[in-house]
This record gives structure tokens, C-alpha cells and sequence, in this order.
């Protein structure tokens, strides 16, 4: 940044004035924020450090951030350049895994951006859904309390005409219990198998005898019953084209691999424990 002028003589002053006021380029990821040595510390250099910080770091104000950062990279190069002799194995092996992987993410990122045809879409929504058979869902609560003569009592005052919604927040242990006990709708598998099985043998509206699994004892309310349907498309596009895309990035995977020309015989016979010698790396 350059030091302000201390003055101008009255003539300079009025020909600044005069002239229009330059634009400046916008900055990119070639824009240079600092040298050190002659070596260019870059805006696309800052921002790709940035995306790479842990999450709660990111979450630093952005002064912060420009500032630390900045320090980082300068710190970073001057060290690099003070660096005599040849590099380590560990460093010239680890770049060049580097290099592969950030390579074959863009391969795959290419992969997931092409478009997903409407037949495609079609078919893979006709293959999850067309033939599933409607699953029954249940809207159902319940008082969860520690022992069988606590579930027991709960019963016998419901049976007597207590309100349910209102001895759930009473006494309820569960993490539904403030809410009176409400667990609203869940399909099949959503519940332990003793909560689910007596689930599935009641009729709505009605109240169970005290159940009993790894939670402690339920006493439950069956609410109401209903048919899933299958979703029409529309709702579950955006994950059938997530589903198709990545189906076809393990296709390309393997059939760049199969077409390639893969010798592998130099690794036979080779003792697997040679993967703990990372001395060698030194």
C-alpha cells in the first residue's frame, strides 16, 4: 500500500482533479496481495487456504481471516525459500498423491455435472418406486416411565379417564414427554421391534398395556394409521439425480480402469507389513 503524498503543488493538485478517475481492474484469483523473495502471493492462493481451514476457523470475521492468512502464506514462503537440498521422500511422494487425487476429483466432478436425461430419471424412479408395495404408517404417543408398576398405574388412571397428553408431560421420562408424548408419524423400522410390533397390533385410539424394551416401559397411544404412498417425481428428483450421477461416476471408474493399461505383477510377492516402514519416508 502506498505511503499518502504529504502535499501537492497547486498545479498537480487541479490536474488530479481534472482527470477522470481511473477504474481499477477487479480483483481475481491472479491478483497480487504480496511478494516475498520474488515470489507471488496470489488472491486465489489465500482463497484456496481458506476453503481448506477447519470449520470453526472459517467462521472468523473476514479481517481476521485476510490478516491470518496473509501472515500464514508470507511466513510459509519465506520458510520454503530458506529450504536447502533436495526434499524428503515424504514431501515430493505426498505431493504427487496430491496432485493425483485433486486430479481425479475434477475427473469425477465432470462426471456429476452432466445432465441427467428425463428416461434416466424415469427409470430409476420406476425402479425404487413402481413396484414397492404400500407400507402402512403410524402416528402414535407415549408415556415412558423406569419400572412395570409405574407403567402399570399410568395405565390403570388413563383407563380411568385421564388425558394422556397431560400425564406425558407429568410424568413422562422420554425426551417426548413435554410435548405430550407425541411421536408423530413413522413407518416400519423407525422403531425399536417391541415398540413397533405393538404399534402394528393396535387400532387407533386406542391405549396399550405396558410394553417393555431398552428404554424402560411404554405405555402408548395409537393416534392414527395411514397408507404411505410412493412420492410423485417431482419430490424426489433432486435424489434420483443424485442417486443416477453417482451410479455413473463408479461406472466411469470402472471402465477407465478396465480400459487402461493396469500391470500390476511388480506387486506380487511383496510383503504387505512393508506398509509399516515409514522411515523410509525420511
Amino acid at each position: 500500500m502506498q505511503k499518502p503524498l504529504t502535499f501537492l503543488s497547486s498545479l498537480a493538485l487541479a490536474a488530479a482533479v481534472a482527470l477522470p478517475v481511473a477504474a481499477q481492474d477487479e480483483p481475481g484469483l491472479d491478483t497480487v496481495v504480496a511478494t516475498v523473495n520474488d515470489t507471488e502471493i496470489t488472491l486465489g492462493h489465500m482463497i484456496v487456504a481458506r476453503a481448506s481451514l477447519p470449520q470453526q476457523y472459517q467462521q472468523l470475521p473476514e479481517d481476521v481471516l485476510f490478516k491470518g492468512l496473509l501472515d500464514q502464506l508470507v511466513q510459509q514462503t519465506a520458510l520454503a525459500d530458506s529450504f536447502t537440498g533436495e526434499l524428503p521422500p515424504r514431501v515430493t511422494l505426498s505431493l504427487e498423491n496430491e496432485t493425483r487425487s485433486l486430479t481425479a476429483g475434477e475427473a469425477i466432478e465432470a462426471v456429476m455435472a452432466e445432465p441427467v436425461s428425463d428416461e434416466e430419471l424415469q427409470a430409476a424412479y420406476d425402479a425404487q418406486y413402481s413396484d414397492a408395495e404400500p407400507e402402512p404408517e403410524f402416528n402414535a404417543s407415549h408415556i415412558l416411565v423406569e419400572t412395570k408398576e409405574e407403567a402399570d398405574a399410568i395405565k390403570a388412571e388413563l383407563d380411568g379417564g385421564a388425558d394422556f397428553a397431560e400425564l406425558a408431560k407429568e410424568k413422562s421420562t422420554g425426551p417426548s414427554g413435554p410435548g405430550g408424548g407425541s411421536l408423530g408419524w413413522f413407518g416400519p423400522g423407525m422403531m425399536v421391534p417391541a415398540f413397533e410390533e405393538a404399534v402394528a397390533g393396535m387400532e387407533a385410539g386406542s391405549v396399550s398395556e405396558p410394553v417393555e424394551t431398552q428404554f424402560g416401559w411404554h405405555v402408548i397411544k395409537l393416534n392414527e394409521t395411514r397408507t404411505a404412498e410412493a412420492p410423485a417425481l417431482e419430490d424426489v428428483r433432486e435424489e434420483l439425480e443424485t442417486q443416477i450421477r453417482q451410479t455413473n461416476v463408479q461406472e466411469a471408474i470402472e471402465s477407465l480402469t478396465d480400459s487402461a493399461e493396469v500391470d500390476r505383477s511388480a506387486a506380487e510377492g511383496i510383503d504387505p507389513s512393508v506398509l509399516n516402514n515409514i522411515e523410509w519416508l525420511n
